[in-house]
């Protein structure tokens, strides 16, 4: 051996034990851990290689071997997989606190001015403060109902459009998207933006959003997403759209002044910023973060789960005759079915609850971060843990449903359960302080559109790509095909 190499190697000892204890004492204090059980992994990858192209449907059926508690990871980051109703009940419940925070990603980062809007900010004081602004000045009851004349007016301006194409075949899909992005437009900006430049850049937020970022679960690759151009291709979208926002907020405040009726969103948070005697200042990329989030929450969930329920009906054309037949009760011969007669609708309220179990917009939900370490089902769960919730897999489990892949409304006539975050069979909209603060407003456009849809028109498919159910890849499932349907007035 040379006198170079036993002179490295001498030098080197030091280091190399001190590694080997470090990892020694890291593995011993492991060892009296009681994790939850793991499939094998690779190095530095962990188990992406097993996850493919449909997360959800994976983790279901890894969870068969591994339990509805197991602990994957995905690169060199542990992430708590929970797949049964227990499970979820004690994450987003009984340990709802520890687990009320967000882990920081990438992409999301990037794009929500480094993560300060609702859904992604992590758990504390500033979470606090613009959860209470949403719930108490944006998205309360009282709020959601003030926007009424603006879902009844979008509601009609689809009808027309389906009633003036004669027949003829229509994309719906398309009408389904126009409706729900105007919807939002108008009470978060206070008019619509027409044109596809705006539609295509809310898509490329959505395609960003679910896209794996490999710095994000591998830290030292970190520098792949800079390769691969995904990095610089979420700070271009982040940067259009703050430019789109600016010109927003600068058209608000130059307003004279806006009755409380007519305020929308960006009034409503504006007014919030002016006055700030509370001591928490709502700055502009706040605002840029919050608006942000009713676009991506309020646009594209609401039109997925509203675009599934339309599918599943003219694939089941009993449940389809059952719903228009509710509807031309209630309805009577008027021009359209009402707000306030929808709460007598209860098929149709079920035929939603049916389409949101089958097929939840957000399988995975957000990621969730515990923040201390905490026993879970007599497993230790470190500080640091993400956690995905399959709540696809939940909402498909037989020992909580009856022939589980079927589409049946029925099954909720005579069912307390419910999708807003009490019952966890059932949580599109996830449970606990991090559950979503949109439902009613998504469930009041969604109502109002199939009630009237099906009231006015019988819808014929054409061609079997409408009839498909297969998805589309990303942070929500979308159907792959659209739908395309001939309509012809009921009466």
């Amino acid at each position: 051996m040379s006198f170079t190499m036993q002179f490295f190697l001498f030098c080197s000892l030091p280091i190399i034990l001190s590694i080997l204890l470090l990892k020694s004492c890291f593995s011993s204090s492991n060892a009296h851990k009681n994790l939850p059980p793991s499939p094998p992994k690779l190095p530095l990858i962990g188990n992406l290689h097993q996850l493919g192209s449909s997360p959800h449907r994976a983790l279901q059926a890894m969870a068969q071997t591994y339990g509805p508690l197991m602990l994957i990871h995905l690169g060199t980051v542990p992430i708590l997989v929970a797949s049964s109703v227990n499970t979820a009940k004690e994450i987003m419940k009984t340990h709802d606190i520890t687990f009320a925070s967000r882990p920081h990603l990438n992409i999301p980062s990037r794009l929500f001015y480094t993560c300060k809007d609702i859904a992604f900010s992590q758990y504390g004081e500033y979470w606090r403060q613009v959860k209470s602004i949403a719930i108490l000045h944006l998205l309360s009851n009282k709020r959601v109902q003030s926007y009424q004349q603006v879902r009844v007016d979008e509601m009609e301006r689809m009808m027309n459009v389906i009633e003036t194409s004669n027949g003829s075949v229509i994309n719906l899909s398309e009408l389904l998207i126009t409706l729900t992005n105007n919807v939002v437009c108008r009470v978060a900006l206070g008019r619509t933006y027409e044109g596809m430049k705006f539609k295509r850049l809310l898509e490329r937020v959505m395609e960003l959003l679910g896209c794996f970022s490999v710095g994000s679960y591998i830290p030292s690759l970190r520098w792949v997403d800079r390769v691969s151009g995904l990095e610089r291709k979420a700070d271009e979208v982040a940067k259009e759209f703050d430019e789109f926002l600016e010109g927003v907020i600068d058209e608000h405040e130059s307003k004279n002044g806006v009755s409380v009726e007519g305020r929308d969103l960006v009034d409503v948070l504006l007014e919030i910023q002016r006055d700030h005697a509370k001591g928490f200042r709502l700055e502009r990329d706040m605002i840029k973060a919050i608006v942000m989030d009713l676009f991506t929450a309020g646009t594209d969930t609401t039109f997925t789960s509203l675009e599934w329920a339309i599918c599943e009906l003219i694939r089941h054309p009993s449940a389809m005759k059952e719903l228009q037949q509710e509807a031309s009760k209630i309805g009577k011969g008027r021009s359209m079915i009402p707000e306030e007669d929808l709460d007598k609708m209860h098929y149709l309220k079920a035929v939603l609850k049916e389409a949101l179990r089958l097929h939840i917009p957000l399988p995975l939900l957000v990621p969730r971060e515990s923040t201390d370490d905490v026993k879970l089902l007599s497993y230790d769960i470190p500080s640091g843990t993400q956690v995905l919730i399959n709540a696809w897999k939940i909402a498909r489990d037989p020992s909580n449903w009856e022939e589980p892949g079927e589409f049946r409304p029925e099954r909720f006539l005579n069912s307390t359960i419910d999708y807003k975050g009490l019952h966890f069979e059932l949580l599109p909209f996830g449970a606990g302080r991090r559950g979503c603060p949109g439902i009613q407003f998504a469930v009041n456009v969604n109502e109002l559109v199939l009630a009237n849809l099906v009231y006015k028109f019988t819808l014929t498919p054409a061609g079997k790509e409408t009839l498909d159910v297969s998805e589309t890849n990303g942070i929500s499932v979308h159907k792959k095909y659209p739908i395309l349907v001939s309509a012809t007035p009921c009466c």
